[in-house]
């Protein structure tokens, strides 16, 4: 009975289920700590990502502005009105 026991495939295969659910365990902590750190810079953030998200869309209205009197003027042109 003890030589079942001793078999080098038995003890080989349980050492690695051991490694795996080591390793397993490692990753799944490292996991968590990775998002609590994500969650931790959004609440840092929270009130400058709407300030900023807020600015970028006044500069591409005003991009917008910008570009389609370039396309008025450009078009002036082509068709000989002066300006």
């Amino acid at each position: 009975m003890t030589t079942v026991f001793l078999d080098p495939t038995i003890v080989l295969t349980f050492g690695l289920l051991v490694a795996v659910i080591v390793i397993a365990g490692a990753t799944l902590r490292a996991w968590q700590g990775w998002l609590e750190l994500k969650r931790q810079e959004l609440d840092r953030s929270g009130g400058r990502a709407h300030a900023e998200e807020g600015s970028g869309l006044g500069t591409a209205r005003i991009e917008l502005a910008d570009l389609k009197e370039r396309i008025r003027k450009l078009e002036a042109i082509a068709s000989g009105v002066e300006l």
